[in-house]
């Protein structure tokens, strides 16, 4: 595998490449990651097996589009390749610390209200399917956004619980309770970063970057609400992007649904507490909201 990566890296460069050095490093639950370095190059290898290339160049791909925008700071994509046995994805190596406190988070905040400021889509989707973790992400276009969540996001991940053998409502009736509860919101579609816990996002000194993307055409409150999962975000962040953006007094609402959709995707990828997580949320949503 390491000779096929130093011949398509040098190909890619334009030079000849050689590793001189590489180390193991924590880069999340679901890849093998690893820095390598020819001397004076450092270069990000994300290692998958062989059936991850799709995941791999989906999240190549939605870089990509996140650094069209010109709106966020992201690693450089080098390539996406793969051997007899693996496929990787290449970017540029940056040293990243937690993204803190203080004035980096706040333009993080800006940074994020921009981008989904960027550009005019009309429709909620994206032109590909693509995966949140290892969970496929499907994408089809539809107009209303009700439905695109309700079938798309919600519909889908308690589907796949299903076919586990976990069952947490009648799926039909519970999609037409997000659909009704989304039912009067019509959001500009905004590009969404699509992952973003703060596991995502970092400082490398000078200015926040994100990665590791699962990127759709949605409403930007998605993206909101899942900063406040899992540890959350710093409150300058959101004060840096209400700067630009301010949120809808019934964002307090919405965010649950929206943040129902993450719990299920770890329910399906992880189990545990996650399926206890679901249950409540989804009784909150049915009782309260």
């Amino acid at each position: 595998m390491w000779q096929g990566i130093v011949e398509q890296l040098s190909l890619t460069l334009g030079k000849e490449f050689q590793i001189h050095e590489r180390q193991r490093i924590h880069g999340g639950d679901i890849n093998a990651c690893y820095v390598i370095s020819d001397g004076a190059d450092k270069y990000f290898v994300k290692v998958a097996e062989k059936e991850g290339l799709s995941q791999l160049i989906c999240e190549q791909d939605n870089l990509k589009i996140l650094a069209r925008s010109h709106c966020v700071n992201l690693p450089k994509v080098r390539l996406v390749g793969s051997s007899k046995t693996h496929a990787f994805l290449i970017l540029d190596y940056i040293n990243f610390k937690p993204l803190e406190s203080g004035e980096r988070s706040y333009l993080f905040g800006e940074q994020l209200a921009r981008l989904h400021q960027w550009e005019e889509q009309k429709e909620y989707g994206f032109d590909q399917d693509n995966y949140i973790g290892v969970t496929i992400q499907p994408n089809s276009w539809n107009k209303k956004w009700h439905r695109f969540f309700a079938e798309q996001r919600i519909g889908w991940q308690l589907q796949l619980l299903y076919e586990k053998g976990i069952v947490f409502v009648d799926i039909d009736k519970f999609v037409e309770v997000i659909a009704q509860r989304l039912g009067s919101h019509q959001p500009k579609p905004s590009l969404l970063h699509g992952d973003l816990w703060h596991g995502n996002v970092a400082d490398n000194g000078d200015v926040p970057f994100c990665f590791d993307p699962a990127c759709y055409w949605g409403d930007r409150e998605c993206d909101i609400a899942m900063t406040e999962l899992f540890g959350g975000f710093e409150p300058e962040f959101y004060q840096g992007y209400e700067s630009i953006l301010p949120l809808d007094l019934a964002y307090q609402e919405r965010k649950h649904i929206y943040n129902l959709y993450h719990i299920l995707n770890h329910c399906n990828c992880f189990g545990g507490h996650y399926l206890d997580d679901a249950q409540q949320l989804i009784r909150y949503i049915l009782e309260e909201l």
